[in-house]
């Protein structure tokens, strides 16, 4: 058995439920960020804030709520889940991540991918025919500024560097800057090429399916003559103290949830059925008891050889107080069996 991390993940999500309407943008946030603290006082390792720009999202800025977290904990590591960096100036996504890594005593990460949601191209005056490239460059010249040298740069998207050094700087160490996937084969090469941490997004299928593309990272990261670096998986669910009790509270708002987006994207309604099957013990929903979760994540840390493990619990909006006794659940009744 490998040690393994395990942490919370949240997109500050706005969607009404049966009995209430959403709630508000500034409600959420604050809400977020006592979540945030209880993952903390729950002795859980990592607080994730994701980044989008659109209604149902209330977290655009997750440096600045991280920023938030931070003075409000003291051990717990922040880290954007994502930044999506083809839609941003990788020289002022540097300075907000070194500043909050100096706000927080060096607990700050980076985690970057091109966004499952495409409203901040066009928000920010950029084209989606140049989807990849903007991504490539950007992050190129992101792991640029990190290093401790004058960077001079130019490219296709912004302005050239000449003999440029960003600041502040991260004290000690490097800003850890992880690659986030959905399944792209070519995205799990460049991170082992680059020799940059792995996060992996499993939100529907088998998670064992996603071991050849951990595979294929590790044989990047021996091409690319790189060290081992950890693999960490992003997946839905929620704990409760009964499997009655999970479904009951979980399962209507993350079908809704689901719902809203699967017309976007030309998904049928998930159907109860859908909901129960992607539950079972080979399914990519974790929602149940704390015995039940944990098995599961241990069998997932075992088949793709995780170091970090982080769940979505508030895909549809949940209550508060829920969602914090499902984060106490997964520091006391989860993390223990796990580690």
């Amino acid at each position: 058995m490998c040690a393994v991390e395990l942490g919370l993940t949240t997109f500050a999500e706005l969607y009404p439920t049966a009995d209430a309407p959403a709630p508000s943008a500034a409600q959420r946030l604050r809400e977020v960020v006592a979540e945030a603290v209880a993952t903390e006082r729950a002795g859980l390792d990592v607080y994730g804030v994701g980044e989008h720009h659109r209604k149902d999202f209330a977290a655009s800025a997750p440096a600045v709520v991280l920023a938030t977290i931070a003075g409000r904990t003291e051990r717990i590591r922040l880290t954007s889940a994502v930044t999506v960096l083809s839609s941003d100036d990788p020289v002022r996504v540097y300075q907000d991540f070194a500043t909050l890594d100096g706000l927080s005593n060096g607990r700050a990460e980076l985690m970057a991918g091109r966004g499952s949601f495409t409203e901040s191209f066009p928000l920010f005056g950029l084209d989606l025919s140049d989807y990849d490239e903007l991504f490539e460059e950007k992050l190129a010249l992101l792991l640029k500024i990190r290093d401790d040298e004058p960077v001079t740069w130019s490219g296709r998207f912004r302005a050239p560097l000449r003999d440029t050094i960003v600041y502040p700087r991260t004290e000690d160490r490097p800003l850890p800057v992880w690659i986030a996937v959905g399944g792209s084969p070519e995205s799990v090469v460049r991170a082992g090429l680059l020799g940059l941490p792995l996060a992996i997004a499993i939100i529907g299928g088998q998670p064992a399916r996603f071991k050849p593309l951990v595979d294929l990272y590790h044989r990047a990261l021996d091409e690319g003559g790189q060290e081992r670096q950890p693999v960490a998986v992003h997946a839905h669910g929620y704990v409760a103290d009964t499997d009655e009790q999970a479904v009951a509270d979980f399962y209507e708002p993350y079908a809704r949830a689901m719902g809203i987006i699967g017309r976007e994207r030309g998904w049928g309604p998930m159907t109860r059925a859908q909901f129960d099957a992607m539950r079972s013990q080979s399914g990519s929903l974790f929602v149940g008891t704390p015995d039940y979760v944990a098995e599961k994540v241990a069998d997932l840390r075992d088949t793709l050889g995780l170091d970090r493990f982080m769940l979505h619990t508030s895909v549809g909006t949940l209550p508060h107080e829920k969602v914090v006794h499902g984060i106490e659940l997964l520091g006391t009744k989860v993390a223990p069996q796990v580690r």
